[in-house]
């Protein structure tokens, strides 16, 4: 389990389900769509449309491509390292 991103705060989240939890599911609120309270991830940064998060209930970072405005490319979403970018290393 990875520690939360020092990065991570509250003032940024997003409402995508956890590729590696899924601790949504179940949740009615959820499932009709709406935003939820508890099921919520915290936004690590953005580049255009791809989404870093990381999941507050499992720490799970992720990247994920929203395909709103200007995308990055194909695909529904990427894994991406430990360090926050996609070879695992620390980045910038």
């Amino acid at each position: 389990m990875l520690p939360l991103d020092p990065h991570a705060g509250t003032g940024g989240r997003a409402w995508v389900a956890c590729p590696n939890c899924d601790d949504r599911r179940g949740c009615a609120t959820c499932e009709q769509g709406r935003t939820c309270s508890g099921h919520w991830r915290y936004l690590l940064s953005h580049t255009g449309s791809l989404l870093h998060l990381q999941c507050p209930s499992c720490t799970h970072v992720w990247s994920h491509e929203t395909g709103f405005g200007a995308t990055r490319g194909p695909g529904p979403a990427h894994r991406i390292g430990p360090g926050g970018t996609p070879d695992g290393s620390p980045g910038p």
